[in-house]
């Protein structure tokens, strides 16, 4: 965060799960007093001081300036996998186990604007890109499905999804596929891994 703050995520290490560390100081901080153990995932808003710890079932967001629970996204998954936010910050994707991707505008409410569901099993991630309205989510089945998802300054618009591609990225054993899914900084290329323990990139061509 700014090019000075990085979290880690230990979910065995109890009530010290979740550290704050400042580059420039060399100190962390523990932002939490209750164990964070069922976490899965902590991001960085892209602007603002606060934080999104994933659960298996909901998204949190703290105000770390208030040191506060300022809301909860709930989905209504079984499992939640990854989560991955806009670059503008009001908006924020999760992939479950449970085959959903969902789409929160959190402009409009703490529940999905959108629940998505094109694959057969489970999603182990999600991932949008930094620069381009593009967004993708990796399956256990080894397939990888890529949308169009853009998001407009007028807040009278609601954000518009499209499907794009379904990539067949990895082969797959009997339990995963994908494992992980990554857009390029800036172009639009693709980066998946796979439990056949190959890394892959796609391209527009």
């Amino acid at each position: 965060h700014k090019g000075d703050y990085l979290v880690t995520l230990s979910p065995t290490a109890n009530t010290r799960a979740i550290l704050i560390h400042q580059l420039s100081k060399m100190q962390s901080q523990n932002p939490f007093t209750k164990s964070k153990a069922d976490a899965r995932k902590v991001l960085f808003h892209p602007s603002k001081p606060f934080l999104f710890v994933a659960t298996k079932s909901h998204v949190k967001i703290y105000n770390l300036q208030k040191q506060a629970l300022a809301k909860s996204l709930i989905g209504g998954f079984k499992m939640l996998s990854s989560f991955d936010i806009h670059p503008g910050g009001d908006n924020v994707v999760c992939s479950s186990i449970d085959r959903r991707m969902s789409w929160f505008d959190m402009d409009l409410s703490t529940k999905p604007y959108k629940t998505l569901r094109y694959n057969n099993t489970g999603l182990r991630s999600i991932s949008m890109h930094k620069k381009l309205p593009l967004f993708a989510a990796g399956g256990e089945d080894g397939i990888v499905y890529v949308f169009h998802g853009m998001v407009y300054q007028d807040l009278m618009q609601n954000p518009f999804i499209v499907p794009l591609k379904r990539l067949h990225a990895h082969k797959c054993d009997q339990f995963d596929g994908v494992l992980d899914v990554v857009f390029h900084p800036t172009q639009p290329w693709l980066f998946t891994c796979g439990v056949d323990q190959t890394v892959r990139m796609f391209t527009e061509r």
